[in-house]
């Protein structure tokens, strides 16, 4: 990739995130923060369901709607009570018997199938005027630039090469630039996860996230980022702090972990676990 492609990277550090974080007013009630709605597990992949719930139900959101399979309900629900449910949700969704235009942002992906039922649902919330994450089984080669509303796509290295026109390699010798042509091409946030997320923005503007360690590398640390970014979409004014807070204060938590415990150690839960803690400390 040629030099001028290099776009100004920005590190989101501590101030910034102290300077943008909410407040919470004495008189705040669960309408001020609004419905959130997640669609998201599968029967195969009922935890996805379950650790994006958790980390959006730990990110200030006023109430949670989680859209999922019958029977992951059944197993997550004891888990999750605080939020509600609504049983194949994506399915309705795909044929236009559900509803949506009410939550204030959405996310769909995690644990979810890339097939069609996916697909024609994820045309359907695409015509939303709310903030709509896609992650992981929603991801797919598409064009987004018709959408006005925030649209954030929250790929890994290889979700990511198959859906841009980047290959592997360009990937990680330039994700930076990688995801800035991405982001202008297709009017939507991306969010690039990896050793150091890159998070670029429409409006040609591309951060680093300064937190963060190995202990991430495994399973279902992605889908409790997809929840929490979900869930401080509900409580900030402005939806590009609520995405970089939350890579930020999910790394945080991971960096906390490692004080006490072996990265080898860390379950994807742990996050959702220690933010309460890790969220007071940057207050």
């Amino acid at each position: 990739m040629n030099q001028q492609h290099q776009p100004a990277v920005i590190v989101w550090s501590q101030e910034m995130v102290r300077s943008t974080l909410p407040k919470r007013k004495q008189d705040s009630h669960k309408g001020s923060f609004g419905t959130a709605l997640l669609l998201a597990g599968g029967p195969d992949m009922p935890g996805a369901a379950l650790l994006a719930g958790l980390g959006a139900l730990r990110s200030g959101v006023g109430k949670l709607e989680i859209g999922t399979y019958r029977e992951t309900i059944r197993s997550i629900a004891h888990q999750t009570a605080e939020a509600t449910y609504i049983p194949d949700a994506l399915q309705n969704i795909a044929n236009g018997s559900l509803p949506f235009s009410h939550y204030r942002a959405i996310a769909c992906g995690p644990g979810t199938l890339p097939d069609a039922v996916t697909e024609a649902a994820v045309e359907t919330l695409l015509t939303g005027a709310m903030p709509l994450l896609l992650d992981a089984g929603a991801l797919s080669k598409r064009s987004y630039t018709e959408r006005s509303a925030p649209l954030i796509l929250t790929p890994h290295a290889g979700e990511f090469a198959r859906i841009s026109r980047f290959t592997p390699e360009e990937i990680l010798q330039t994700p930076a630039s990688c995801a800035h042509a991405f982001a202008l091409e297709q009017n939507a946030a991306v969010v690039l996860k990896g050793p150091a997320t890159t998070i670029a923005f429409p409006d040609g503007t591309v951060y680093q996230n300064s937190t963060g360690n190995s202990a991430l590398a495994k399973g279902g640390t992605g889908d409790t980022l997809t929840g929490m970014i979900l869930g401080m979409l509900m409580c900030h004014d402005c939806y590009e702090h609520a995405i970089l807070n939350a890579v930020f204060l999910h790394g945080a938590c991971a960096d906390e972990f490692i004080k006490t415990r072996s990265a080898h150690t860390m379950l994807a839960h742990d996050i959702a676990e220690l933010l309460p803690f890790v969220w007071k400390y940057y207050e």
